[in-house]
């Protein structure tokens, strides 16, 4: 297919991207373009006018900012799934390895995962399970976005039409704690059928003191397992254990579609949750 005619736009500024957001009511941000530009030659998206974010200065890298993870919006999946500076964080290479394929790792980008909002996206499960926000810089200045207020609906975010997604943040735990991200991946697209995020800090005796879960593919949109959460605390995380509480998520309400059924997915989570909670509670403790 072959989209429809749009005009082209490469501003060398933020001031000079919003601004033309604001001229074009129905103008479209291009960020690594790897879910709209399929979108727009299958016309299941329009828009009269792209504006490519990829001249725009500082919306790229990583950094530590008071206890949390900034990553520029424009950073792409590659980039993050090469362990690095923050390697002992593996719940950032693990999501962004797990995405797509190569190339689609190459030119997407987690700004642009999340402003999508794909209910079977990887990064919103870890956005989730971290706590994370999202910076977005619109036309009255900046505003922080908290992780539980991002996804509105299925394909929909907070980030209102004239704004930037312009940074991440992502709260994580180094002392005591680890983090995972576990999938069952749909061969042909590469997207969750079920992703669970999970972060664990652990107490002095090897207790779960805290934890959180981020779920995708599972919903509409993606959420926080915030009933498994609270019945974790004070537990010993062994198999076991975990096994019987992960039995049954509250807050899924599995989607059915050609992939699996919606009894499928609702066994699949618990899995999954078990399994990135036994995996982030053994780096913990480690």
């Amino acid at each position: 297919m072959i989209p429809d005619q749009f005009e082209y736009f490469a501003p060398r500024s933020l001031k000079e991207a919003i601004e033309l957001l604001g001229k074009r009511a129905d103008a479209k941000l291009l960020g690594g373009g790897m879910s709209l530009i399929p979108a727009l030659k299958h016309r299941l998206a329009a828009a009269s006018a792209l504006i490519d974010l990829g001249r725009v200065p500082d919306l790229e890298g990583m950094s530590e900012k008071r206890g949390a993870i900034a990553i520029g919006g424009r950073t792409t999946h590659r980039a993050l799934a090469v362990p690095g500076e923050f390697k002992d964080v593996h719940v950032l290479h693990e999501t962004a390895g797990a995405i797509g394929d190569v190339q689609v790792r190459n030119r997407g980008t987690i700004g642009g995962s999340l402003v999508h909002a794909d209910p079977a996206a990887d990064w919103p499960a870890a956005f989730l399970a971290l706590d994370g926000e999202a910076i977005a810089v619109g036309p009255k200045g900046e505003r922080v976005i908290p992780a539980a207020q991002f996804f509105t609906g299925m394909l929909a975010s907070a980030v209102r039409h004239d704004e930037v997604l312009t940074e991440v943040r992502l709260k994580v735990e180094r002392k005591r704690a680890g983090t995972a991200y576990v999938k069952l991946r749909q061969p042909a697209s590469g997207f969750a059928i079920v992703g669970v995020a999970a972060q664990v800090t652990l107490d002095r005796s090897g207790r779960i003191e805290r934890a959180s879960v981020g779920v995708t593919g599972v919903n509409s949109t993606a959420f926080r397992a915030a009933a498994l959460e609270k019945s974790l605390v004070g537990t010993t995380p062994d198999v076991a254990t975990l096994r019987s509480l992960c039995k049954r998520i509250e807050e899924a309400e599995p989607m059915e579609d050609m992939h699996a059924s919606a009894e499928y997915r609702a066994h699949l989570v618990g899995v999954f949750a078990m399994r990135a909670l036994a995996t982030a509670s053994g780096r913990a403790a480690a």
